[in-house]
């Protein structure tokens, strides 16, 4: 069940994204990037699993960040946090909002703000009202997920081109780097996670590198079938260039479990924000509600609408945000937890590695 919930978490919106990435980068580029980056985010998760394990009191990110670090880092951490959020829920707002339109809008017409509108009142409705209304587990939903994956690479392999594996574009070389890092994180959940193990807290090292390394798995498969299939036709949703080789019929059933993916995340991270902003911040209920729904579509308004631009600059900054602090939080948890154990010299080298990130996820983005 805990790896259920883990890998459930970590598989997430920033699959669907991911082919277009290997076709504009190279497939050989986000392998690369995958064998790097997953290792990284098991190490940092590995670190915070430790710290999970390790502190009895209940807290999230930020919770750990304020004892160990202090006020100020835990603003920090907070705000990464936040932004992390925030950038979620407007890629579940504008990838949610074109798979409805796919689905509706050859009967009932209408343009895809219209779409992305009609995402935003029922989602904002039911975050209000405090209710989930996708009522299933994160296990069936993963089964489901399965389930799909598997429909998709069985109709995919009669139109794999080899070729289509071999095109590595220099100009797109750091695109893969935040769109990574967005699909393989799952640190908010290793809390739930230590809690479903209970005095198999011990067991949460296996749930987390089994995790990591089965999310991307189905990541790389997913790519193979959707880029390895489409090559040129290959699409920012994956769904839609799908459609054009396999057929419209096996493109319906993608938008429709896409909806499905997108709308009950969406609702899910809505409700964590305002209860962060409701609990934590201290702020009324209905105000703590109208920031967790308007800030995202508020940033749609504003011209925030290239889903794979949103994913790969939250992913590059908000993780890296935090993966920075963590070094450091790893550092004064064993020092106050592990009777001044120091920590090695080569962790702070992470710490370098994801300003480095996201100092190239700002010139990559800034030169688009």
């Amino acid at each position: 069940k805990a790896l259920s919930v883990f890998v459930g978490t970590v598989i997430g919106v920033g699959i669907f994204g991911l082919p277009w990435v290997a076709f504009k980068s190279g497939f050989f580029v986000l392998l690369g990037y995958f064998l790097v980056l997953g290792a990284v985010t098991i190490i940092v998760h590995l670190i915070l699993g430790e710290i999970v394990s390790g502190t009895k009191e209940e807290r999230r990110f930020p919770g750990y960040v304020r004892q160990y670090l202090g006020k100020r880092w835990g603003t920090i951490a907070f705000i990464a946090m936040c932004a992390g959020l925030f950038g979620a829920q407007l890629a579940y707002l504008v990838l949610g909002g074109g798979f409805l339109a796919n689905i509706l809008a050859p009967y009932l017409g209408g343009s895809a703000l219209t779409y992305v509108l009609a995402f935003f009142v029922l989602g904002s409705l039911l975050i209000y009202r405090d209710i989930k209304s996708i009522c299933l587990t994160e296990f069936l939903i993963l089964i489901a997920f399965f389930a799909i994956l598997a429909f998709f690479v069985v109709k995919s392999i009669p139109h794999i081109n080899p070729a289509n594996f071999l095109h590595i574009d220099l100009k797109y070389i750091f695109l893969p780097y935040g769109v990574i890092i967005f699909s393989l994180w799952g640190s908010a959940i290793l809390p739930e996670v230590k809690e479903i193990l209970g005095k198999k807290k011990k067991d949460l090292r296996k749930v987390i590198i089994s995790g990591i390394l089965i999310s991307a798995l189905v990541y790389l498969v997913f790519v193979v079938a959707i880029m390895g299939s489409g090559g040129k036709a290959t699409s920012e949703d994956a769904i839609s260039g799908f459609g054009l080789v396999a057929g419209s019929g096996i493109a319906k059933v993608g938008f429709l479990f896409g909806l499905l993916t997108c709308f009950s995340s969406y609702l899910t991270l809505g409700l964590t924000l305002k209860k962060i902003f409701w609990y934590d911040i201290k702020m009324p209920e209905k105000a703590s509600w109208a920031v967790a729904s308007f800030v995202p579509v508020a940033m749609f308004l504003m011209g925030a609408r290239e889903f794979i631009d949103i994913i790969g600059f939250t992913g590059a900054l908000a993780g890296g945000i935090e993966g920075f602090t963590l070094i450091f939080l790893y550092r004064s948890f064993l020092r106050k937890k592990k009777a001044g154990q120091k920590m090695s010299r080569l962790y702070f080298l992470l710490s370098i590695f994801f300003i480095l990130g996201i100092i190239a996820e700002i010139s990559h983005f800034i030169k688009r």
